[in-house]
C-alpha cells in the first residue's frame, strides 16, 4: 500500500474488521496494520488508542466522506 493514512481508530478488533468490509465493498483498499496484535494482546488496542483503519493516501476524503454517509463507525 502506498503512503497509507490512518482513517479511524476503534477499540474493539470486530468492529475495525466490520468497518473494513464495508469500506472494501465499497472499493477501497483498507488494511489494519494492527489487528494481529490487538486481537493477541490483551488491552492493546486500548493502550494504543485504537486499532488503526488505513487506507491509500489517494483514498482518504472519498472513504472518509463513505463513513460518514453510512454512520458505519
Amino acid at each position: 500500500m502506498m503512503n497509507p493514512v490512518t482513517l479511524i481508530n476503534v477499540l474493539n478488533p470486530a468492529e475495525a474488521d466490520l468497518i473494513c468490509c464495508g469500506l472494501r465493498g465499497a472499493g477501497f483498499h483498507p488494511f489494519l496494520p494492527d489487528e494481529v496484535s490487538a486481537t493477541n494482546m490483551e488491552g492493546y488496542a486500548l493502550s494504543i488508542g485504537g486499532i488503526r483503519i488505513q487506507v491509500p493516501s489517494s483514498e482518504y476524503l472519498e472513504a472518509k466522506d463513505f463513513l460518514a454517509a453510512t454512520d458505519a463507525h
